[in-house]
C-alpha cells in the first residue's frame, strides 16, 4: 500500500512555524557539515552536538548495554507492554554507515520506546571506514539473533540504518533463521549505487549526493555496490516480514522509498509506504518538537502492535 495523501499533510499554525525553523537549522547547521571535504572525525563530533537541540522522551530510561557481543544502549519505557504484546525493537541508526550513534538518535528511540511501550536496543554497530562492509551487517545479525532468543523482535532503522534493517532480514533469510515480526524503515537508504535521484531533492535540507557517494565508497571499500547485503533493492526480497516505510516528499531518498515499496510488493511482501508531504529526511528525529514526527511514530507504533499481536 503506497500512501501519499492529505492524510499526512502537516498541520497549520505552530507546526508550520516549527517546520520552518527546523528546516533553517538543518540547512545551515547540519548539511554543510555532512560533506566529503570535512574529515569524518569532525562530522562525528558535530553530530554529537546536535542531540542537545532535540527532545528525547524524558520518561525513558537509557542505559548502556551489549547484545550478542554488540555494544549499544537500552532505551526502556516507564511502562512496559502487556505480556501478550511483549517484544523487543532492535534500532539501527542512520549516518551513511560512517557517522552517527545510538546517542545521536535518542529522540527517535526514546519516543519509539515510550509510544510502543516496548524496550529498544539501539545497536552501536561498527562504522566505516575503520570497519567497512559487511561489518555493520554482521553486527546487526548478531544482535538480532541474540534478541530473538528471548522472543519476537522488530527491526527499525533510519536512512543507512533502514537499509541495514532490510539487509539484516535478508541475511537472516539466507541463513534460514527466524524472521523478525516486522520492519520499520524511516527514509531507508537501500541503493548505494545511487542510481536514482528524487524529484524532491531540490528541497533536501540534510543530504547531498556527493556526501552519500563518498560514504558509500568508504563503506563498500571496493565491494560491488549492488550486492544484496549492501544495497537490498537489488536483492531477492521474498520472504521478508511485513514492512512499514516512511519518508518525506522533500528528500533525496524519497524515490528510493517508493522503489523499495514496489520491489517488496513484487516480492509478495506485505508493505505500507507513507510519503509525508513537505517533510525532509528522517523528520522523525524531531519527535517531541514536530507534530508530524510524533504522528509518524504513533503510526509506526500501531504497525508494530498489529504485527506483534498477529
Amino acid at each position: 500500500m503506497l500512501l501519499n495523501s492529505a492524510e499526512f499533510t502537516p498541520r497549520r499554525g505552530r507546526e508550520v512555524l516549527a517546520a520552518s525553523i527546523l528546516r533553517t537549522v538543518l540547512r545551515i547547521g547540519l548539511k554543510p557539515a555532512l560533506s566529503p571535504r570535512i574529515p569524518l572525525r569532525w562530522q562525528r563530533w558535530w553530530l554529537r552536538q546536535l542531540p542537545r537541540s532535540s527532545r528525547p522522551e524524558e520518561s525513558a530510561d537509557i542505559q548502556p548495554g551489549s547484545v550478542g557481543g554488540v555494544d549499544g544502549e537500552w532505551v526502556r519505557p516507564a511502562v512496559s507492554a502487556s505480556t501478550a504484546q511483549r517484544a523487543t525493537i532492535l534500532y539501527l541508526h542512520g549516518g551513511a554507515y560512517c557517522v552517527g550513534s545510538p546517542a545521536t538518535h535518542r529522540a527517535v528511540t526514546s519516543h519509539l520506546a515510550c509510544t510502543t511501550k516496548l524496550p529498544v536496543f539501539a545497536a552501536d554497530y561498527r562504522l566505516a571506514p575503520e570497519r567497512p562492509f559487511p561489518a555493520a551487517v554482521d553486527d546487526a545479525v548478531a544482535a538480532c539473533r541474540a534478541l530473538m532468543a528471548s522472543g519476537p523482535i522488530i527491526i527499525a532503522g533510519d536512512s543507512a540504518g533502514g537499509g541495514l534493517a532490510v539487509a539484516t532480514a535478508t541475511a537472516l533469510r539466507q541463513q534460514q533463521a527466524s524472521m523478525p515480526a516486522a520492519l520499520v524503515l524511516f527514509s531507508p537508504w537501500v541503493d548505494l549505487a545511487l542510481s536514482a535521484t528524487s524529484s524532491g531533492a531540490r528541497r533536501e535540507v540534510m543530504l547531498s549526493h556527493r556526501w552519500l557517494d563518498a560514504c558509500a565508497r568508504h563503506y563498500l571499500a571496493g565491494s560491488d555496490p549492488k550486492l544484496s547485503l549492501a544495497s537490498p533493492i537489488y536483492g531477492d526480497l521474498r520472504g521478508l516480514p511485513p514492512t512499514l516505510i516512511q519518508a518525506g516528499s522533500d528528500e533525496l531518498l524519497c524515490d528510493d522509498a517508493v522503489r523499495l515499496h514496489d520491489a517488496l510488493v513484487n516480492a509478495g511482501v506485505t508493505v505500507r509506504c507513507e510519503i509525508v508531504p513537505d517533510r525532509w529526511h528522517v523528520f522523525q528525529l524531531h519527535a517531541g518538537v514536530l507534530a508530524a514526527a510524533n504522528a509518524a511514530i504513533e503510526r509506526a507504533a500501531d504497525f508494530i502492535s498489529l504485527n506483534v499481536r498477529s
